[in-house]
C-alpha cells in the first residue's frame, strides 16, 4: 500500500511541478486518507477544502440517493421542477458561484505568504 505522504508516490500534481503553485486539489489525496484514519488535524492541514467539502458531497450523495429510491414516476411528461430561489436568487446559481469563488479565493491565498499555513 502507498503512503500518500511519501513524496512521488502516487505521482506529481502537473501544475506544481510545472510552475512552483499548489493548485486546490494539492493535498487532497493526503487529506483524503488522514480522515479515513481518523487523523482530523492533518487532514485540515494538507487540503482544507476537501475537508470541508466532504461533508457536502456525502450529503448531496445521501440525497441523490434518496430520490434515485424513492417511487419511480409514471410514465409521460414530467412536472417542471421548480427554480428554488431564495431572495429572488437561483440558490443553485448562488451555490455555484460561492463554489468558484471559494476555490479561487483558496488558491490564491494558499499561494502567498500570508496563506502559507494552508498549503499541503
Amino acid at each position: 500500500m502507498r503512503d500518500p505522504h511519501q513524496d512521488g508516490s502516487w505521482g506529481f500534481c502537473p501544475l506544481y511541478a510545472a510552475t512552483g503553485l499548489y493548485c486546490p486539489g494539492c493535498g487532497g489525496l493526503r487529506a483524503v486518507n488522514d480522515l479515513t484514519h481518523g487523523d482530523l488535524a492533518g487532514a485540515l492541514s494538507s487540503n482544507l477544502l476537501v475537508v470541508l467539502a466532504v461533508p457536502i458531497v456525502v450529503w448531496l450523495w445521501v440525497r441523490w440517493f434518496r430520490r434515485a429510491w424513492q417511487t419511480p414516476q409514471p410514465p409521460g411528461p414530467q412536472p417542471r421542477a421548480r427554480t428554488r430561489e431564495l431572495v429572488g436568487i437561483d440558490v443553485r446559481l448562488l451555490a455555484g458561484t460561492v463554489l468558484v469563488v471559494a476555490t479561487v479565493a483558496f488558491t490564491l491565498l494558499r499561494n502567498t505568504t500570508f496563506g502559507a499555513w494552508l498549503a499541503p
